[in-house]
């Protein structure tokens, strides 16, 4: 991503901020910088890792209770009780995901349009069966990665 794709991604978070209340501190750009470079949602141990540990385990713990409450991002709770986080859908475009039983790696796959079209609408078909008006979606598809295959 060039710089004023950065620029422009930093200035809807810093407002997102402002909005709850909150700063666009240096940590909670390190940690969005880092999050939007990943392939997929990564855990708090993942982000202190991938920072080479450049910020307090607690300081990234509050930039990430901070970002969620800004809804700038999405947490995914893990079946093993691991919590990953990533950039909200409104910064990083509609996604979904394959989860590695064994390892617990978490990856962004891409959807056609045409597939995404038919989820749609089964969902549209499951839900309308009870009286549900769906908000969204998001898939996850669990399995086993190439490395753990």
């Amino acid at each position: 991503m060039n710089q004023s794709g950065i620029r422009a991604i930093d200035t809807r978070i810093e407002e997102r901020l402002a909005a709850a209340g909150a700063r666009y501190t240096t940590t909670r750009r390190a940690v969005m910088a880092e999050l939007l470079r990943a392939a997929g949602p990564r855990s708090a141990a993942e982000l202190h890792a991938a920072m080479r540990r450049s910020i307090p385990l607690s300081s990234l713990y509050r930039s990430l209770t901070v970002l969620e409450e800004a809804g700038v991002l999405i947490p995914h709770h893990g079946s093993r009780g691991l919590t990953r986080y990533e950039p909200a859908e409104w910064l990083s475009g509609h996604h979904h995901h394959l989860v590695c039983v064994e390892c617990g790696s978490v990856e962004h796959v891409a959807v056609s349009t045409a597939d995404e079209r038919r989820m749609r609408g089964l969902l549209g078909s499951i839900t309308g069966r009870v009286g549900f008006e769906p908000g969204g979606h998001t898939l996850e598809i669990e399995g086993r990665c190439l490395r753990c295959a």
